[in-house]
C-alpha cells in the first residue's frame, strides 16, 4: 500500500485528493458495484472517497474542497446530479413543451403510428406521426386522434419532399395548416419548396419582445451542410414573393420572413435505416453545428436553430456521445419501430428484434426510384433489397416493358411480381388515378415512366406487406432499418427490453436515456481520476412507470 501527499491531504489509494468528506460511515459502498449503484442513482450527488486504502461511494455527507485536514476521509471526487431532462437543450424542452430531449422520429406508412405518437406525447417525449405514403383521408383521421388524445401536449407530423409528385406534398401541407397542426418534421428535401416555406411563414408575427414568433415549427432533418444551410437561413426572398403574389401568405408574413430561419430545430441523420447518406455522426454533427454557429440565424422566439443527433442512437452509450458532442436533443427510428406501438406487423417486429449490426443493406427507394436514390433495410430474412436491385438495372437498360427480353420479363412476373406485366400496369393506374392522375397521363405518352411506375409498384407494396405481416410475400418485405437496430438488439439481449412484446417506446426511450446520465455521470468520475470500473459504462434495462 502506497501512501502519497496530495496539497497537505494524504491519500492511501495513490489517487489526488481534492479535499476532506464527512458523513455516516455506514453510507459508503465499497466494491466495483457499490461504485456504479452511486453513478446510476443519476439525481443524487456522489461523493467518491479514499476509505482505509479503498476507493467508496457514498450519496450522502458533506465535501470540503480544498481542505487538507480534519476528520471524514480524503475525497476523491463529486460527481453533480445528471438528469435525464437536463441533458440536452432546455429551449428545446421549453419551445416544444417536453419533459425529456428525446424525440421518436417519423416513419413512413404509418409505421410511426398514432399509438407511437400518442404514448410519447403522454410521457414528455416529441413523436412525429409518419404521414408520408399514406392517403391523405387516413392522415386526417390519425391526426384527429393524436390531437384528441393529446390536448396540449406535445406531437409532429411528417412532411415528406415529393419531387415526383408535387401536388401531394401540396394538399399535405394544406392539411396540416387546416387542422392546425403545429410541429412538422421535414423530411428528403434536396432543398426548399414553396409548400414547406408556405407552411413555415404562416402566421408569422412579432412579439413584444420583438422577435418573431412562429404559428408553425420546423424540424428539418437533413444529411448535408447544403441542405441545413437552407433550412436554418431565411427562406429565399424569390420564393417568398412568388407565395405573396400568389396570394399564399401575407405581405406581414413575407416582411417578418426575412428575420427567421425557415427551421427551428435540424435533425443531423447519419448511418440510418430508410433515407440515408450513411454519414458517421461523429464527423456530421461537430459540421453542422459550426455551420450553425457561423450562420447565427434564430428561430421562433429568438433562439438560435437547435440541432439534434439521429441515426445510430440505439444504446445508452451512443445516447450520451450525442449529447457530449453537442445534440440539443437525440431523435430515435429502427428501435421504434420494433416497438409494440408501431404500425408493422408482429412478424415483421420479430425480424427487426433478431437483427444484427451487419443485417442490413442498400436498396433502390420508391419515391425517387428514377434518381436512383437508395434507402436502407433489412436483408436478413428477405429477398426485397436483390430484387429491387434487379428492377432498377432493369430501368436503367431498357426504355420500356415491352424492350425487356421476353424470358427476362417472364422471370420478373413470376418471381418479383408474381402476377403479369398488364395486372400490375392495371394496379399502378388505379393507384395514381386516385394519388395524382397527371403521373398516368405522363406513362401513357412515355413508356419508360410507365415501367418505372410499375417496378415503384413492388417497391411500394413491399413496405405495405411488411405492415400488414402478409405471410404470401415474406420474402418481400421492405423493412427500413439500419445498423443502431443491431446495436440495441445486444444491449438489450436477456434483460427486461429482450422479449419482442416488452419492447415499448417509453419503456426503450427511458432506458436511453436514464442510461445516457449514469454513463455521463461516469465519464465525469473518471476524469476527475476516480477509478470507475468498466461496468459503469454499461447500463442493464429496467422497467419504469409510465403514463
Amino acid at each position: 500500500m502506497t501512501t502519497m501527499a496530495v496539497d497537505g491531504a494524504a491519500t492511501t489509494t495513490g489517487r489526488r485528493a481534492l479535499g476532506r468528506w464527512t458523513g455516516d460511515a455506514a453510507a459508503l459502498q465499497f466494491g466495483p458495484q457499490g461504485l456504479v449503484n452511486a453513478l446510476q442513482a443519476v439525481d443524487q450527488v456522489a461523493y467518491f472517497v479514499d476509505a482505509g486504502g479503498e476507493v467508496a461511494a457514498a450519496l450522502s455527507g458533506e465535501a470540503h474542497v480544498g481542505r487538507t485536514t480534519g476528520g471524514g476521509h480524503a475525497l476523491l471526487g463529486v460527481v453533480p446530479p445528471v438528469s435525464p431532462q437536463a441533458l440536452g437543450d432546455p429551449a428545446f424542452l421549453h419551445v416544444h413543451a417536453l419533459a425529456y430531449p428525446y424525440m421518436t422520429g417519423a416513419m413512413a406508412n404509418g409505421i410511426a403510428s398514432a399509438d407511437l405518437v400518442i404514448a410519447a406525447g403522454k410521457n414528455g417525449l416529441l413523436g412525429s406521426y409518419g404521414a408520408a405514403g399514406q392517403p391523405l383521408d387516413r392522415v386526417e383521421q390519425d391526426v384527429g386522434r393524436i390531437q384528441a388524445a393529446l390536448p396540449g401536449l406535445p406531437y409532429a407530423v411528417n412532411l415528406i419532399h415529393s419531387p415526383n409528385e408535387p401536388g401531394i406534398e401540396q394538399r399535405t401541407m394544406e392539411l396540416f395548416i387546416r387542422m392546425g397542426v403545429t410541429t412538422v418534421e421535414a423530411s428528403a428535401y434536396l432543398g426548399l419548396t414553396p409548400m414547406i416555406v408556405q407552411y413555415r411563414l404562416t402566421g408569422l408575427t412579432r412579439g413584444a419582445d420583438g422577435f418573431v414568433v412562429a404559428r408553425h415549427r420546423v424540424i428539418a432533418k437533413i444529411s448535408r451542410s447544403e441542405t441545413a444551410r437552407q433550412f436554418m437561413a431565411p427562406a429565399p426572398e424569390a420564393m417568398v414573393q412568388a407565395l405573396l403574389r400568389d396570394g399564399k401568405i401575407t405581405a406581414a408574413e413575407a416582411e417578418l420572413a426575412r428575420d427567421i430561419a425557415v427551421a427551428d430545430d435540424v435533425i443531423v441523420e447519419a448511418d440510418s435505416g430508410g433515407h440515408t447518406d450513411n454519414r458517421p455522426l461523429v464527423v456530421l454533427l461537430p459540421i453542422i453545428l459550426h455551420l450553425r454557429d457561423t450562420l447565427g440565424t434564430r428561430g421562433t422566439h429568438g433562439y438560435p436553430v437547435r440541432v439534434g443527433a439521429a441515426g445510430g442512437i440505439s444504446t445508452p452509450a451512443s445516447v450520451a456521445s450525442a449529447f457530449q458532442m453537442g445534440a440539443a436533443f437525440v431523435v430515435t427510428g429502427s428501435v421504434n419501430q420494433a416497438a409494440v406501438e408501431s404500425g408493422t406487423s408482429a412478424r415483421a417486429r420479430q425480424m427487426l428484434c433478431q437483427a444484427d449490426m451487419a443485417d442490413v443493406t442498400m436498396a433502390p427507394a420508391a419515391d425517387m426510384f428514377e434518381m436512383g436514390v437508395k434507402l436502407q433495410v433489412l436483408k436478413k430474412g428477405t429477398m426485397f433489397a436483390m430484387r429491387a436491385q434487379k428492377l432498377h438495372d432493369l430501368y436503367r437498360a431498357h426504355d420500356s416493358l415491352d424492350a425487356i427480353p421476353a424470358d427476362e420479363l417472364k422471370r420478373l412476373e413470376t418471381q418479383v411480381f408474381k402476377r403479369s406485366a398488364a395486372e400490375v400496369w392495371a394496379d399502378t393506374q388505379r393507384y395514381w388515378q386516385k394519388m395524382d392522375p397527371k403521373q398516368v397521363d405522363r406513362a401513357l405518352a412515355n413508356p419508360k415512366h410507365k415501367m418505372a411506375l410499375c417496378f415503384r409498384w413492388y417497391l411500394g407494396l413491399g413496405s405495405r406487406w411488411a405492415i400488414g405481416g402478409d405471410d404470401t410475400r415474406a420474402m418481400d418485405y421492405q423493412v427500413w432499418c439500419g445498423p443502431a437496430m443491431g446495436a440495441f438488439n445486444d444491449w438489450v439481449k436477456g434483460t427486461v427490453l429482450d422479449p419482442p412484446e416488452a419492447r415499448r417506446t417509453v419503456q426503450i426511450a427511458r432506458n436511453l436515456l436514464d442510461g445516457a446520465a449514469a454513463i455521463t455521470r461516469a465519464h465525469v468520475a473518471r476524469s476527475q481520476g476516480v477509478p470507475v470500473p468498466e461496468e459503469a459504462f454499461q447500463f442493464i434495462p429496467r422497467a419504469y412507470p409510465v403514463a
